[in-house]
């Protein structure tokens, strides 16, 4: 299959519209070709006139390993360009940064999930594009999570940085896509056009949304693999809570643990409250000590997620519930825990983190009331999906 920088680059017609244009690069380090060339040098080779550089959270360069850690503007020591963060003194788009182009090339690698903030990204440049009558060009990338989705709705005033619209955590549409559902919901006047990909099959084996030919990149420095990619619309809600996401370990947002559960104990109540919820991947109990954030140099004890190889099943498996299922299964073995994490995250203050990440209350509620169970849940979550599956099929510029 072909991405779209590598279609862009390829097809001198599919450029032609640059020509005599400034264009801007949105990009991070997976930014890249098929042969691993950054999108920026692979651009200015072709041709192709780079006026500036800008990047999402962490960086163009990927450099910054934590969340809220802000990347400052710089410019680029090759071509001597303006590198402007929107994750630093700025989340959108200055006046002065949006005078240095014409069109704006998005060139991000995202995960498919609502939290990862990549996709607000795209909706502030959209945004940013309608008010100053600049183009925008997604140049399409694959989903790694496919086509599955999972999750409520982020329900309203719950918007932020890590809420970017009304959908669900796992919402199975491409940046491209999206950019096409913004510019609809918002009412947006923008010249908006895709590189779409070619030959993207997200519901074929055994990528399932990730061509498996293809090097993976780390979008992010925790994103170090398609493991991680397919757990994460659960795994993320872990950053909200006081349970390690393994970050300061080599296999981060793949797996929760913390020095004072019993790992054997919660996996075995998570089995006895919904064994569906655990269909498609292997759980197996680990210990782990962080070399930095949470629990830092502890011995924790903690879960691994495996959604690869022979124990992965892309129909059946279910990230955000299994996530939710480990925080119910804590709650029943140990009523009083510490579970729910308060600090302002991404700088949502006044809400507890868990309840940022999920767009709302429900998920905590549901989880601390020792009343409901796995059916309340499936009740409260499946008519949001049944929608969003209705509604985000006339975004979809791939077959199935």
């Amino acid at each position: 299959m072909t991405f779209g920088i590598d279609r862009l680059l390829a097809d001198a017609a599919l450029r032609k519209p640059l020509e005599g244009k400034r264009v801007a690069l949105l990009a991070h380090p997976a930014s890249v070709t098929e042969d691993l060339t950054h999108s920026l040098d692979a651009l200015v080779a072709a041709g192709v006139n780079v006026s500036a550089v800008f990047g999402p959270q962490h960086g163009v360069r990927g450099d910054l390993q934590d969340n809220m850690m802000e990347s400052p503007d710089f410019t680029d020591p090759t071509y001597g360009v303006p590198v402007f963060s929107l994750y630093g003194e700025v989340r959108r788009p200055t006046e002065a940064s949006m005078a240095t182009f014409d069109v704006m090339l998005v060139d991000l690698q995202d995960l498919g999930t609502r939290i990862y903030t990549f996709i607000t990204t795209l909706r502030y440049v959209l945004e940013a594009a309608a008010e100053h009558g600049k183009a925008v060009w997604v140049l399409d990338r694959p989903n790694p999570a496919g086509r599955p989705i999972e999750g409520l709705t982020l329900r309203p005033g719950w918007e932020s940085f890590v809420g970017a619209g009304a959908m669900p955590m796992r919402h199975g549409l491409t940046m491209g896509e999206l950019g096409h559902w913004f510019v609809h919901t918002l009412g947006l006047d923008v010249e908006y056009r895709v590189i779409a990909m070619e030959g993207w099959a997200p519901g074929a084996a055994p990528g399932f949304g990730w061509p498996v030919d293809r090097l993976w990149i780390n979008p992010s420095p925790n994103a170090p693999n398609l493991n991680m990619a397919r757990a994460y619309p659960g795994t993320v809600m872990l950053e909200g809570t006081t349970l390690s996401e393994g970050r300061g370990t080599t296999r981060p947002l793949e797996l929760f643990g913390a020095p004072d559960i019993n790992a054997k104990a919660v996996i075995a109540e998570m089995q006895r409250l919904a064994p569906d919820w655990l269909a498609g991947c292997a759980l197996r109990d680990i210990w782990f000590q962080p070399t930095f954030h949470k629990h830092v140099g502890q011995l924790c004890n903690g879960v691994h997620i495996h959604a690869e190889g022979r124990f992965y099943d892309h129909a059946a498996f279910k990230p955000w519930r299994l996530q939710a299922l480990a925080f119910k299964a804590i709650r029943a073995l140990m009523p009083d825990y510490p579970l729910w994490r308060d600090f302002p995250y991404e700088y949502a203050f006044g809400k507890l983190a868990i309840d940022v990440i999920n767009g709302g209350p429900a998920l905590r509620e549901w989880v601390d009331d020792s009343a409901a169970t796995p059916g309340d849940f499936d009740s409260l979550t499946r008519p949001d999906e049944a929608d969003w599956a209705a509604e985000s099929r006339d975004f979809r510029l791939y077959p199935d």
